[in-house]
């Protein structure tokens, strides 16, 4: 399942409820990096709204939970939903709810307040372009059972992958890679958990 979205719909005024959101409403934070750079924690998910007003929301998945109770059977279900401004910053959440929209919902919140900065560079031997188009050296990222390994690659190849993590990666930025999966990754929760984790180490090593 998938669908994408842009997050600027229409929405109630925004009052802040911690520190940093009250310094990025008045201005005296007034982009991602500085949060990062200085350690600080977002607990609103309407902090990375205000900041990156283009990103975009995917639904990646959403799965039917049964369970026998004393009162009978009880559905619920999980949802996991990926964000993305298709410019270097990436973050994934699960959800879980009795109705879909709200596992959607709550997933999104979480994908939100897990929003990572992804390093874009051009790591291939075979282009040296210095352009911002793939991962700047090869990454490695474990979730679950599945690993994914990322391999810059030139401009113009695209992103050599499935689907689904074809998809993720467009949405973190990337536009030329290879890409190795290890593992089950028809579980697309352990996949996007991969994905993040060798998302985060482009910027976590370089």
């Amino acid at each position: 399942m998938s669908r994408m979205s842009r997050s600027n719909e229409a929405e109630v005024e925004w009052k802040p409820r911690t520190t940093l959101g009250v310094m990025v409403a008045s201005g005296k934070i007034n982009s991602m990096e500085q949060i990062f750079e200085n350690g600080m924690r977002i607990q609103e998910s309407e902090i990375v709204k205000h900041l990156l007003p283009d990103i975009k929301t995917q639904v990646v998945s959403v799965e039917i939970v049964q369970k026998q109770t004393d009162a009978g059977e009880l559905t619920r279900f999980n949802a996991l939903v990926a964000i993305g401004n298709e410019s270097g910053w990436f973050g994934i959440g699960k959800g879980k709810a009795s109705q879909m929209r709200n596992a959607i919902d709550k997933a999104t919140n979480a994908s939100y307040l897990n929003v990572i900065p992804v390093k874009l560079g051009c790591g291939s031997w075979e282009c040296r372009c210095h352009q911002a188009h793939s991962v700047p050296f090869k990454v490695q990222g474990r979730g679950g059972s599945v690993t994914i390994e990322l391999i810059p690659g030139p401009r113009g190849l695209g992103i050599v992958a499935g689907e689904n993590i074809r998809n993720l990666l467009k949405l973190a930025g990337l536009k030329d890679c290879w890409s190795r999966s290890f593992g089950s990754t028809n579980t697309m929760s352990s996949t996007a958990k991969a994905i993040f984790n060798a998302l985060r180490s482009t910027f976590v090593t370089g």
